[in-house]
């Protein structure tokens, strides 16, 4: 790896109780943006250096918005440090600024660049714990700032908290006794999201307007003391209205402010440095303002060659969430925040953090040391836990009756995409296998009048509020099979029979909407020659690689769904068209190569069901623009990935699907783009290597292919590694990832944030699949059965299964192998256990493990 990156070893922080994956240094550090917040609350950003960026709070995405109180100070945190004998010294926590950062019309443009701060940084992370470590020669203290979020899975009301849970680490290497304090200042921002801006008109730029009469007032509890903000004069309707509370657990030595001076220029800033630097306490001042800065210290003494800690939380509470954001179609509605009925404000929110702390940090460290200190390829670790942030940003929220909603993405001031739009949400791994209910309210939208209508259409976009009939008109081919295969996933890892006869009637009618004239397989033969809307934002015409094994896979997760259920005639309608599917899909698409895309146009619109067509496609139905044709697409094969997942057996000939793989390294990978042309947005430049979404190998590109095929996405680019893995093609797998993760590498983009129609895109969490794909890790609640892969050495995975959670061991010796499998979360009931091909034990009778428990199985392997 470049100097200043790497991956750390659980022996590389051994004195320290939070796993750390990656190491940042230098100019590494300089794009890292940390999202500190739970599902459903919004985030604010921790930076690599240390600065508190991107206050995305208040019900919408705000990249760039960092709020300016009174000084023009923004949040920040601060140490006074005072060794016997020696003068006193004050820095802002923070590292250098980034080089980019330096040069602004008035000099360095952000504000507090002038402020002292530490000479050298570090950055560990292990999402959601982040640690930055700051060292200089002057300051008599070596400090580590170390904050998260709670991310317990299968508990979303703990990991759902709106706050960033702070802890500043002090050090004392010397044999003489420091005097420190720290102290943190928040602007009370109550009304500004940087969405609503006005013109400074001397500067000639925009800047954030909305506050209105902001107050502060101090409040204490048994396990917190701090300040909580409110306003006075923003409208309580709008959804920038709310609360906000910085707060500490410490029982002594605080002192506080509930505003700063009201003077002019930047004074209010000198007035709090010199008072913070003359004794490490700050004292009360008076001003009316209308986003005054609220400032809390908490003063320690640090022994010789010993360790002191400071806590802090900062925690918000904007309860009024609009409907998708602001549609031009439609005026947005009040759809709250689930997490706001959970807390009467900001204060409650942050008392009940401080009450919890020690619980929800161990929980939270528990379940990132068990995939951190796995034995599983450091990419691996790295691309499954860091792309979680996305759950957790603006991508993601929760109505006040607790339905869960996703964007498909974030722009920087709204939502990217609106209506938990299937076709993308398709790819992602994480939520299923993490947060079950979240998962399981997603099928319950999308098999429900709310989403469908009566003839079995599935929008592809639910509306908000929900309502019958509200949501767009149009079906995605991909998309609405998908959430048959998703439906299937949910009800295994359930095993609850009667959730999934309770929708069985709106996903039947979701498969026969395929049946109807018109539709994607009018003629009933297994294969989809209609109008197929899909992830491409075009309509494909005729039989294709994507949509038949999307196709193929609901056909069998139906089947097994219907024989459960009692349907045996539908379910054998479904095998028949699967049978009848595959073998075509075989002997006509495959072209020795590559499955490829056979362009049928149509006769005339009036041919094509209403709802199919979206409108972003082709004009001109006889002769269609956008298709794919003869190329070697990415995710040709997306459908048997989930198939793979859910034991629904290959969908088409094995040779033919290891070939296609091979072929999508052989075509599609390109190790330097420079010579590479892109009409489209780029995600990858210069020498970086990337798998493309389609090449043309054998020539007979259309003259206007579908419009992403030039470009590169790492959410393709990860099912393209899990079906890599799947198939055990584990070096070539590692190899794709690691060149994802290596363009993510905190110095040319976030590692925290991968972007495609918007940052923080959903089709990226497809890379929580990489771990069962790793590992082998199946469960089914239907039937108790666990499998995993074999192993010739000894190793150590992360397991889950939605509602449960853990480690296993597996050591192998020559005539057996013996299985460690430990709960840590939830509990879990055993039938069957298989181990590779050859092993399995039948335990004498089911075998429930709640969390804490632990149990040995031994399997004796047949040659």
């Amino acid at each position: 790896m470049p100097d200043g990156l790497r991956h750390n070893a659980p022996e590389d922080y051994p004195m320290h109780p939070w796993p750390s994956l990656k190491h940042y240094s230098g100019e590494h550090l300089a794009k890292i943006a940390l999202p500190i917040g739970g599902i459903g609350t919004g985030t604010v950003s921790f930076c690599g250096f240390g600065a508190w960026r991107h206050w995305e709070v208040a019900n919408r995405p705000a990249k760039g918005f960092t709020p300016v109180g009174q000084g023009r100070a923004t949040p920040f945190f601060a140490l006074y440090a005072a060794k016997k004998g020696a003068a006193p010294v004050t820095r802002l926590l923070e590292g250098p600024l980034p080089i980019g950062e330096w040069e602004g019309d008035e000099g360095a443009p952000m504000p507090n660049a002038g402020l002292p701060r530490f000479r050298n940084a570090t950055f560990n992370a292990a999402y959601p714990l982040a640690r930055l470590e700051l060292t200089d020669a002057d300051v008599p203290l070596q400090v580590a700032m170390e904050t998260f979020n709670p991310l317990i899975p299968g508990d979303s009301d703990r990991s759902g908290l709106p706050v960033a849970m702070v802890r500043v680490r002090l050090r004392n290497p010397s044999r003489k006794p420091v005097s420190a304090s720290v102290a943190a200042a928040l602007p009370n921002f109550i009304g500004t999201d940087g969405f609503a801006v006005k013109l400074e008109e001397f500067r000639g730029r925009l800047e954030p307007v909305g506050s209105k009469a902001g107050h502060n007032v101090y409040q204490q509890s048994r396990h917190a003391r701090g300040l909580h903000m409110t306003s006075n004069g923003v409208d309580k309707s709008t959804d920038t209205w709310g609360t906000l509370a910085l707060a500490t657990t410490a029982k002594r030595g605080v002192t506080h402010r509930t505003a700063w001076s009201d003077y002019g220029w930047s004074d209010a800033l000198l007035d709090f440095w010199d008072d913070f630097s003359a004794d490490g306490k700050i004292d009360p001042r008076e001003a009316v303002s209308d986003s005054p800065t609220a400032s809390l210290a908490v003063s320690i003494e640090v022994p010789p060659l010993s360790d002191r800690t400071v806590e802090f939380v900062i925690a918000w509470h904007f309860p009024n969430r609009l409907s998708w954001g602001r549609q031009p179609d439609k005026e947005p509605a009040i759809v709250g925040n689930y997490y706001t009925t959970r807390f009467a404000d900001a204060w409650a929110a942050a008392d009940h953090a401080a009450k919890n702390w020690a619980k929800l940090e161990k929980d939270t460290v528990a379940f990132v040391q068990s995939v951190a200190g796995s034995d599983l390829p450091g990419e691996v670790r790295e691309a499954a836990l860091f792309n979680l942030s996305t759950l957790r940003s603006q991508t993601c929220f929760r109505t006040a009756d607790g339905r869960f909603f996703g964007w498909e993405g974030c722009f920087s001031r709204q939502g990217s995409c609106h209506g938990n739009c299937t076709h993308v949400w398709n790819y992602e791994h994480a939520t299923a296998n993490l947060f079950p209910d979240l998962a399981r309210s997603m099928r319950e939208t999308e098999f429900s009048e709310y989403a469908m209508d009566a003839d079995g259409l599935m929008s592809f976009r639910v509306a908000l509020p929900l309502a019958p009939g509200t949501s767009q008109p149009f079906a995605a081919a991909d998309g609405q099979m998908g959430c048959l295969v998703k439906l299937h996933r949910e009800w295994r890892l359930s095993g609850d029979a009667t959730w999934l006869r309770s929708l069985w009637p709106h996903a039947k009618r979701a498969l026969e909407f395929a049946w109807l004239p018109g539709g994607w397989d009018a003629d009933q033969d297994g294969v989809m020659e209609g109008c197929q809307h899909n992830t491409m934002d075009v309509e494909y015409f005729g039989p294709n690689p994507q949509m038949a094994s999307w196709y193929l896979a609901a056909l069998r997760a139906c089947e097994e769904m219907g024989r459960a259920l009692g349907e045996t005639v539908f379910a054998e309608k479904c095998r028949g068209l699967y049978e009848r599917g595959r073998t075509w899909v075989d002997a006509n698409l495959f072209n020795g190569d590559y499955y490829e895309h056979h362009i049928r146009p149509g006769k005339s619109w009036d041919e094509v069901r209403t709802g199919l067509a979206v409108g972003a496609g082709a004009k001109d139905v006889t002769n269609p623009d956008f298709q794919l044709g003869a190329g070697c697409l990415i995710d040709q094969l997306a459908g048997q990935v989930n198939a793979h997942f859910e034991h629904l057996g290959t969908l088409l000939e094995p040779k033919h699907e290891s070939a296609a793989l091979r072929a999508v390294l052989k075509h599609n990978r390109r190790s330097d783009f420079s010579g590479h042309f892109n009409h489209m947005r780029s995600y990858v430049l210069g020498n970086e290597t990337a798998v493309l979404m389609a090449s043309y190998p054998r020539g007979q590109r259309p003259a206007r292919p579908f419009p992403y095929y030039t470009e590169v996405m790492t959410g393709f680019e990860y099912y393209l590694a899990i079906h890599l893995l799947q198939i055990g093609r584990t070096r070539d797998a590692r190899k794709v990832v690691r060149d994802i993760r290596e363009r993510y590498d905190g110095h040319k983009r976030n590692p925290f944030d991968e972007a495609e129609c918007g940052h923080h895109y959903a089709r990226a969490m497809a890379s929580w699949g990489l771990i069962p794909a790793c590992t082998g890790f199946h469960y089914s609640a239907l039937t108790g059965t666990l499998t995993l892969n074999s192993a010739n050495k000894k190793v150590r995975w992360p397991w889950s299964t939605g509602g449960a959670w853990g480690t296993l061991e597996i050591k192998p010796t020559r005539r057996n192998t013996e299985v460690v499998l430990t709960v840590l979360h939830g509990w879990l009931a055993l039938r069957r256990i298989n181990v590779g091909k050859s092993g399995q034990t039948v335990p004498p009778r089911t075998k429930t493990l709640a969390a804490g428990q632990s149990h040995r199985f031994k399997f004796a392997l047949n040659s």
